[in-house]
């Protein structure tokens, strides 16, 4: 058993890399398809970018996130520390935000985009400042 929760442990890492791999890079691509007019050669392989990367990427690792993590807290026994509980809201916050990124890709691939660059910079330092906050809470465990 041991040796299959190490493997799931594994997994969920990975998952974790690849989320987070997609949460910074898809609000950078917002920010350059809305410096690209709509229509324009450039915005539609902004389109292209941003679906495979969602749909590929982001959600496939959401999944694996959600799968594993919760059978981890509850293998180990952490699910009861208060460190891992406010890691979970965090989580859940990140979700949320993955969802509004999903809405996102839907509005700039309808070419309904109502935000400029300067409103995308901002929202990709989100998911850096969520991402630094859970790690802390896994390695320091500070409650």
């Amino acid at each position: 058993m041991a040796d299959f929760y190490l493997w799931i442990k594994a997994l969920h890492i990975l998952a974790v890399i690849s989320l987070m791999a997609g949460m910074l890079y898809l609000p950078r691509l917002f920010v350059y398809h809305a410096e690209s007019p709509p229509g324009s050669p450039q915005a539609e392989t902004f389109k292209i970018m941003e679906r495979r990367l969602l749909k590929a990427i982001l959600n496939p690792a959401i999944i694996v996130v959600w799968l594993t993590g919760p059978w981890l807290a509850y293998q180990s026994g952490f699910y009861q520390s208060h460190w891992l509980q406010a890691k979970f809201v965090l989580v859940l916050i990140l979700s949320g935000f993955h969802g509004y990124f999903a809405r996102i890709v839907k509005a700039f691939a309808a070419d309904k985009n109502v935000r400029g660059p300067r409103f995308y910079r901002i929202l990709n330092e989100i998911p850096t400042l969520l991402m630094i906050l859970i790690v802390a809470l896994v390695v320091v465990k500070p409650f």
